[in-house]
């Protein structure tokens, strides 16, 4: 069984506020720990559930936060940024059985956590069929393209409620939520242990009934925190400005919203 691993740090239990998860800051060496044992963690679960390769993608800032040394020897680390349009699920292709997602966090305007956000800071919002936009919407829908189901997500508490919503069925794992500009985790190292219980159950779901189908088409809309970036982003060929900070997109094939997304957030 082929297992492929999406990994952020904002939804890494105890990651509070920017400098814990910046690299060159403090406190960040602390978090760049917890993030690589969490996925050791995922990576125990999955071996322990069947799993006979996995590939992990380090989906943070620079990409390059795993400690590498520190992960199973039957793993593979995707380090750094392509610029392909699959941006956080990088080498994610149709013989993967089932994707997993570790430390990701609620979406851009919420308060499920400080460092709430969708693909960048510089967006206010983004929607994609008139649904709010999250990094776990986006990149779940990549995986429903390539026929992959997403069997399990750990990250802050409102980020699984909305994957539950999404998904129905996925096994989640809720290491902290937010509680206005803190949060109120669990302790790591029950958050390795939770994460490796619950990766190990969740391969259980590798069926064909878990998947569900994509939308027939996509109308997406990104509102920017500033002007300049949604007239720059209205240019892009299909594109429309249709307020001061807010550019909309049509697609019917979804690789094509995710160009738009590459090439303009």
């Amino acid at each position: 069984m082929k297992i492929y691993i999406s990994v952020d740090l904002e939804g890494i239990c105890g990651t509070t506020h920017w400098n814990e998860v910046t690299r060159g800051k403090e406190q960040y060496q602390e978090f760049q720990k917890q993030t690589t044992a969490e996925v050791v963690a995922a990576c125990d679960g999955a071996f322990e559930g069947g799993a006979s390769e996995i590939v992990i993608k380090d989906g943070h800032d620079s990409a390059c936060n795993i400690i590498a040394a520190e992960l199973p020897r039957k793993t593979q680390l995707i380090r750094g940024w392509s610029r392909h349009p699959y941006m956080m699920m990088q080498g994610l292709d149709h013989s993967f059985d089932a994707a997993f997602m570790i430390g990701y966090h609620s979406l851009a305007g919420s308060d499920g956590n400080p460092l709430s956000h969708t693909m960048s800071t510089k967006i206010v919002k983004i929607t994609i069929n008139d649904y709010p936009a999250s990094e776990f919407l986006i990149n779940w829908y990549t995986a429903l393209f390539e026929k992959v189901p997403v069997v399990f997500v750990s990250g802050d508490r409102m980020l699984c409620d909305h994957a539950a919503e999404l998904q129905p069925g996925i096994e989640t794992v809720a290491v902290k939520e937010g509680s206005g500009d803190s949060t109120i985790n669990i302790h790591p190292v029950s958050a390795c242990e939770k994460i490796t219980e619950t990766a190990c159950k969740a391969l259980s779901l590798v069926r064909p009934d878990y998947l569900v189908e994509l939308p027939p088409e996509f109308t997406a809309t990104v509102t920017y925190s500033k002007t300049q970036d949604a007239y720059k982003a209205s240019f892009f060929p299909g594109a429309s400005l249709i307020s001061a900070c807010t550019v909309s997109f049509a697609a019917t094939d979804y690789f094509d919203l995710l160009r738009f997304f590459l090439f303009n957030i």
